[in-house]
């Protein structure tokens, strides 16, 4: 038994925290989420994706909280955005936005040592109908795999109940990247896959903190990572959306620790 950071070990590696630790990545998890809530007003034709990361930044040093994505394996931006066909990863910059574009944007922040980490989808200008249809399934995608946590439910289920829904709406699953554990540190077991087989997998159990984040394209599943070594984009050039929610398993269900303080997770406000 490992009780490093409080808890026990499981033997596939995931790290059971103490009811007292939800508190932490609740607190997190908001300021994550509310400076999310911030950033929409700053999404619009001709905003930069630089500047977007700057407002970021800004209100993460504002907080006195610390940017867990700056320098993270040399990464230098507070924030992802990824915009249009991009799945993840996507570098801020000086590409300014057009109409009609989509992007998720992607912020984690430490609060007291610990991780709050989300994303979620805006638009630039009008939404096309095949965007907004895309962002819709991937929103209620994440919903269904969030339904499916609770003690005595496997990975496998969380990941077979997002993987059947998208692929009902004719769209599919990024296969490529995966949700994570966290909770004091960025990333840890276990890998939470948004595709699978009901029962197979790591059985969930009160205490333990991940992220669940499908990325779903309009298109074919496949991925390709650029040049810059971060940008992963979909190889058939396809629209791709995500959202991400870190959550926690309780005793009798799930709690969400990243949900928008002003209701505005989805970028209808719905």
């Amino acid at each position: 038994m490992n009780l490093d950071q409080g808890g026990r070990v499981t033997r596939d590696g995931i790290r059971i925290y103490q009811p007292a630790d939800f508190a932490g990545m609740q607190a997190a998890g908001e300021l994550a989420a509310r400076i999310l809530d911030e950033v929409a007003a700053h999404v619009f034709v001709g905003q930069t994706t630089g500047a977007i990361d700057d407002f970021i930044r800004t209100r993460v040093e504002e907080a006195g909280a610390i940017s867990a994505t700056i320098g993270y394996k040399g990464y230098q931006h507070a924030s992802c955005i990824s915009v249009n066909h991009v799945v993840c990863h996507g570098i801020p910059g000086d590409k300014k936005l057009k109409d009609g574009d989509i992007l998720n944007i992607d912020v984690t922040v430490i609060v007291d040592g610990w991780y709050g980490d989300t994303s979620r989808m805006y638009v630039a200008g009008k939404l096309s109908r095949k965007a907004e249809r895309l962002i819709q399934v991937t929103h209620d995608a994440l919903m269904k795999g969030i339904e499916a946590v609770r003690p005595g439910n496997t990975f496998g289920d969380i990941g077979a109940a997002i993987q059947e829904f998208v692929e009902a709406q004719r769209m599919s699953v990024v296969r490529d990247f995966c949700g994570h554990g966290l909770g004091r540190v960025f990333h840890a077991p276990p890998n939470v896959l948004h595709y699978g087989r009901p029962g197979t997998g790591p059985v969930l159990e009160e205490g333990m903190f991940f992220t669940i984040e499908p990325m779903v394209n309009l298109g074919r599943a496949e991925t390709k990572v650029l040049a810059d070594e971060w940008t992963a984009v979909t190889r058939d050039k396809s629209l791709s959306a995500q959202f991400e929610h870190s959550v926690g398993v309780t005793a009798d269900g799930v709690q969400i620790f990243t949900p928008s303080p002003a209701g505005r997770f989805h970028p209808t406000y719905g």
